[in-house]
């Protein structure tokens, strides 16, 4: 079963290696995307492209319009959405990430510590699973992927 999923969330952790690399070893059929994770890249791609911005609000603003473009996308074409947020930082991003995909009814794994479980009820209340670390995230994957 050939599947695509969209790795969303928090970018100051690797995460997303532990998953790809799990992924490889059990040699699933899964094809993963996520955003850009460089984050001066992600910030300034509108000043990059579109020119350089004043005022801080329309500089974010035009980064923004140009990352909803491959996140949009990129999670329309999505079979599982996977939403991992960290501790850290507040990922409002990842929150809306998820919040479109649920739109979509789009399959959607979240993934985060159970300290913020309260502030994440509802995003969890919308997931089909929800899990403490990439490698259970896998392990959900080998579990889809049976034969039987």
């Amino acid at each position: 079963m050939r599947l695509k999923v969209y790795l969303s969330g928090e970018i100051h952790s690797d995460w997303r290696t532990t998953i790809a690399e799990g992924i490889k070893a059990a040699a699933l059929d899964i094809e993963l995307s996520g955003p850009i994770t460089n984050h001066e890249a992600s910030d300034d791609c509108g000043e990059v492209i579109l020119g350089a911005e004043e005022n801080p609000f329309w500089k974010d603003h035009k980064a923004s319009k140009i990352n909803a473009l491959r996140t949009r996308k990129l999670i329309n074409d999505a079979d599982i959405v996977v939403v991992r947020f960290g501790d850290k930082y507040k990922q409002w991003n990842a929150a809306f990430d998820a919040g479109y995909a649920a739109a979509l009814n789009k399959s959607l794994i979240v993934m985060h510590d159970p300290k913020i479980t309260h502030p994440l009820k509802e995003v969890d209340a919308a997931a089909q699973a929800v899990c403490e670390t990439p490698e259970q995230v896998v392990e959900i994957f080998k579990y889809i992927a049976r034969d039987q």
